[in-house]
Parts: C-alpha cells; structure tokens; sequence
C-alpha cells in the first residue's frame, strides 16, 4: 500500500489535534500532580496516562485499525497495541516528555506523536503546551512550526552555538568529546529529548545527543528535524531507521542529530 499525499496530511491533522488537547490536559493537571517512581528509573504522574488516554481515544476514533506503541503501559511496561487489517501503520506517543520537568512545574515539557510505515517514521508532531509551540512535519516536506516554515542551523561549533547533551551521556566517566563539546560551545540541557530535536529543526540548537531515548522520545523528532534538514544517525553515524515495529519492547537507541554543517564533525569527536 502506498501512502498518498492526502494521507500523510489527514494523519498529521489528528496528530496536531490530539497533540494540543493532550497538552491543554497536561497544563490544567500541572499543579496539581503527584509523581512516583516507575521501574526504580524515572518518574511518573497521573497526567500521563491521562494525556495518553485522550491521545489514543482521538487517533482510533480516525484509525480504528491501527497499531500503537506508548511509553504509558501497565505496570511500568509499554502499551503497545499491533495493527489490524491490510495497513501496518503504527501511531507512537510520548504524552508527556519531560515527565521530571513536568513533575517539579518546569515548563520544558512536550507532547510528541509519530506515525510510523514500514519501520520508517513518516508523520510528526511536537507540541510545546507551555508557548503553543507546534513543531510539525510529513516525510520529504518541509518542517513548520505553528504554519511557519524552519530549517537547521548554518552556524559552526563554536562559542556561539549549543548543543543538547542528555542528563546521563555515560556512566563511565566523562568522556574527552564531551568534555570538548562542552568547552566548545554553549551546550544545554532541557530535559526533554523530543524538544531538544524540535529546537535542533528550528535551528536554535546546531545538534543534540542522546545515550538513551526510547522510540517514542525521537520518532517524531526524527521526522521534524530531517523535514527540516537536519542529519540523524546512531553515534556510528549509521542509520536508525528502519526498525522492526512489532518486535520494539522499549530498546533504547544512541542517537546524534545535528544539522548537516555539524553532523560529521560531531562524529569525528565521538570516535
């Protein structure tokens, strides 16, 4: 099956509206939550699930047939949900990402929802709820931010520019590229992966680097960012994409997303 034009367009309309309802959800509930720990490893709250409910509740009432892969399941694992019929398309949602931003009421938080065909992210949408910010893309065209169209940064690595660099790059140590990268440039940290590849496509960040993103951290970043000429790849610099969907159980992923001024310079830091 092939997918038309106006069929990328209709995925991306559900994904921007159940994006921006689950947002508005997640703002209302912000003062209001309460955060444990899941899996001894990260917090929760309750608006997670709950942003995720009214995701899901609005993409099957478009898409009664298709699968889903989220980071909210029970007992700390995914909720994952195969395709039915003939269309092997996959809806991947992070209700809330940024969940330990969200937990102390820091407003670095975004909803992220991907669509995902034969292992491929094809749709994204990031929505930033706390400056309605909508980060939006369709596979091979251009990436817009609330309707206005962006691209990666031109700038060099220098004192200048930043760089996203995860909470947790190693557990080893401090590794000499970082330690360079973080001598190099103005380097940050939001603390929520799906708005640092946002912020990499709209060209305020010149790359990121992730140790440990899941699927639903990065597909729909991954859509937005090369929509907006950026390069992603694993810390090789090989491709991430494609990956079989069924089989995906939260595996995490060695990412670097960087535009392409700086993609193989970060590269060559990392060997």
């Amino acid at each position: 099956m092939a997918l038309e034009h106006g069929d990328l367009s209709r995925l991306l309309e559900t994904a921007i509206v159940a994006a921006r309802l689950a947002g508005q959800h997640a703002m209302e509930q912000m003062n209001f939550v309460k955060a444990t720990v899941k899996n001894g490893l990260e917090l929760v709250t309750q608006a997670d699930a709950e942003c995720q409910q009214i995701i899901i509740d609005i993409i099957k009432e478009a898409y009664p047939d298709h699968g889903f892969i989220a980071e909210e399941g029970n007992q700390g694992k995914i909720y994952k949900q195969l395709p039915r019929g003939d269309e092997a398309i996959w809806w991947v949602i992070d209700p809330i990402d940024g969940t330990n931003n969200f937990a102390h009421k820091m407003l670095f938080f975004t909803v992220s929802i991907a669509v995902m065909y034969q292992g491929e992210p094809i749709v994204g949408a990031i929505f930033e709820p706390a400056t309605d910010s909508m980060f939006a893309a369709v596979k091979g065209e251009e990436a817009q931010l609330n309707g206005r169209r962006i691209t990666a940064s031109d700038d060099i690595m220098d004192k200048f520019s930043s760089v996203g660099l995860d909470s947790h790059l190693t557990d080893d140590g401090m590794p000499k590229w970082l330690c360079e990268i973080m001598r190099r440039t103005r380097f940050r940290n939001i603390g929520s992966t799906a708005l640092q590849y946002a912020y990499v496509a709209k060209g305020s960040l010149i790359g990121t680097i992730a140790s440990c993103p899941k699927l639903w951290d990065i597909a729909a970043g991954v859509v937005i960012a090369e929509a907006a000429g950026a390069i992603v790849s694993d810390w090789q610099g090989k491709k991430i994409f494609p990956i079989e969907l069924d089989k995906y159980e939260s595996e995490p992923f060695h990412t670097i997303m960087a535009s392409k001024k700086v993609h193989a310079e970060i590269i060559e830091l990392m060997k």
